[in-house]
C-alpha cells in the first residue's frame, strides 16, 4: 500500500514537474488579398480575406534531454475552400544527447542557402496554397536521428508516409487554367511508400557545406492532361520515384554573402541538372544614417522544359533589401527576375514587415507576373498580380 500511494505520489509530481516546463505560444491573424485585374477565369474574386490561427507548445523534461513539440496551423480563407485547411505542421519528440539526437513524429527541415529559389529544400511538401514564394511547409511523418562530430553533423531521415500538394479550388486565384483532379502515383504504395534521405553539413574554413541525397517520392508532381469521362480535360498530378543529390554552399567574406545550390535529379519523365548561385553585399550607415542596404543577385538554371514547376530555366534575379536597424524590426526586400531567353517573361516581389508592439506585427507582400509566352507558367499567372497584406497577433 505504502509502495503504491509513493508511486503514485511521484507520477503525480513528475506531472507537475512537467507542466511546469511546459511553454505555449504561437500567433493569431487576419490576411487580405488583393488581386489588381479582373480574372482570366469564373469564377474568381478580386479580394479575398481570410484568418489564421498557429499555436505552439513546447514542454521538456528529464534535465532538457527530452522534449516534445506541437505546432498546428489552421486557415479559415473567404472563398477558396481549398485553402481553408488544417495541417499539423510539428508534432515531434526529441531526444539529446552529447554526441547525437533523435526526433520522432512530424517535422520541418530546411535545406538550402539561395534566396530566389530553393532547389536542394526536399523532406517537406511545399504548402502551395499558402503562399505563391513555395516558403511555407506542411508537416512531414518522419524518423531523424542525426550525429555531430568534429567533421560536421550527419542525418538520416526515415519519411513513411507521403503528404499530396494542394491546389487551389475552381474559386481560388494562382491556380492552373484547368480543374486538378486525383493524382497518381509510379510507386504501387502511393502515399505509404517510404522514402529515405541522408545530408551532411558542415563548416569549413569559412565556407558552410551541405551534401544530400533523397530517394522516394517527388515532391513536385508532373502534371499530365486527359480528357475525362465526362468529355473534359482534366490535370492529374503525376507522382514519380526519384532519386536526387544536392550542394548547398555559402561563403562568409566581410560583408559579402556567396551562396550557391545545385541538383541533379532522375527518375522523372526526364532526368535533370539545376543551378542557383550569386551574392549578397550588405552596407551599414548608407548616406551617414542609421540604414542598411543589401544587393542581391542570383542566376538560375535548369535543364527543364515545358515543366510546370521549373521556373528558373535560365533567369536572373536582382534585388536590394533595406534594413531599418529601428527596434521594430523593420525590413524590405524587393526583387525582379528576368527570364533571359524569353524577354516578355518577367516577375517581381516585395516582401516588407515591422513590429507595431512586442505583440503585434505586420507584413506586405506583392508578387507580380509578366509573361506573352503560352506554354510559361507564369503566362496563367499573368492576370494574377497581389497584394498581400497580413496583420498577426503574438501571445
Amino acid at each position: 500500500m505504502i509502495k503504491s500511494i509513493a508511486l503514485l505520489v511521484s507520477s503525480i509530481t513528475a506531472s507537475f514537474s512537467l507542466l511546469a516546463n511546459t511553454e505555449v505560444t504561437g500567433s493569431a491573424g487576419g490576411e487580405l488579398r488583393y488581386f489588381m485585374q479582373d480574372a482570366l477565369y469564373e469564377p474568381q474574386e478580386r479580394t479575398y480575406g481570410s484568418v489564421f490561427f498557429s499555436p505552439e507548445t513546447y514542454t521538456e523534461w528529464n534535465d532538457g534531454e527530452d522534449s516534445l513539440l506541437f505546432k498546428p496551423f489552421f486557415r479559415a480563407d473567404q472563398h477558396d475552400e481549398e485553402r481553408t485547411h488544417f495541417d499539423v505542421r510539428e508534432l515531434q519528440w526529441m531526444h539529446v544527447a552529447d554526441t547525437w539526437e533523435t526526433k520522432v513524429g512530424i517535422g520541418k527541415v530546411f535545406w538550402g542557402q539561395t534566396e530566389s529559389i530553393h532547389l536542394v529544400d526536399i523532406v517537406n511538401q511545399t504548402d502551395a496554397i499558402e503562399a505563391v514564394d513555395g516558403e511555407d511547409k506542411l508537416g512531414q511523418p518522419m524518423v531523424n536521428a542525426s550525429y555531430f562530430s568534429d567533421f560536421g553533423t550527419f542525418s538520416v531521415f526515415v519519411l513513411p508516409y507521403f503528404r499530396e500538394r494542394t491546389f487551389e479550388s475552381t474559386d481560388g486565384r494562382l491556380r492552373p487554367p484547368l480543374a486538378v483532379g486525383e493524382a497518381l502515383y509510379e510507386s504501387d504504395g502511393e502515399q505509404s511508400h517510404v522514402d529515405y534521405a541522408l545530408r551532411w553539413q558542415a563548416s569549413i574554413s569559412d565556407w558552410e557545406v551541405g551534401l544530400s541525397y533523397f530517394s522516394g517520392t517527388s515532391r513536385e508532381p508532373e502534371l499530365v492532361t486527359i480528357v475525362n469521362d465526362e468529355g473534359q480535360p482534366e490535370i492529374l498530378p503525376y507522382y514519380a520515384q526519384i532519386n536526387q543529390v544536392g550542394v548547398d554552399l555559402l561563403n562568409v567574406y566581410g560583408a559579402w554573402l556567396l551562396k550557391f545550390e545545385s541538383i541533379y535529379r532522375e527518375g522523372q519523365s526526364e532526368d535533370f541538372a539545376a543551378v542557383v548561385t550569386g551574392f549578397e553585399y550588405t552596407t551599414q550607415g548608407i548616406f551617414d544614417t542609421q540604414y542598411g542596404l543589401g544587393v542581391l543577385s542570383e542566376y538560375q538554371f535548369d535543364e527543364r522544359k515545358d515543366n510546370f514547376f521549373a521556373l528558373g530555366q535560365n533567369d536572373l534575379m536582382v534585388g536590394l533589401r533595406f534594413i531599418f536597424n529601428d527596434i521594430d524590426g523593420t525590413e524590405v526586400l524587393m526583387g525582379y527576375v528576368q527570364d533571359l531567353d524569353e524577354s516578355s517573361t518577367s516577375s517581381a516581389f516585395i516582401e516588407a514587415s515591422s513590429r507595431i508592439s512586442p505583440h503585434w506585427r505586420w507584413k506586405l507582400d506583392g508578387y507580380f507576373f509578366s509573361s506573352d509566352d503560352t506554354d510559361d507558367t507564369f503566362y496563367f499567372l499573368r492576370r494574377d498580380d497581389h497584394l498581400q497584406f497580413t496583420l498577426e497577433y503574438f501571445f
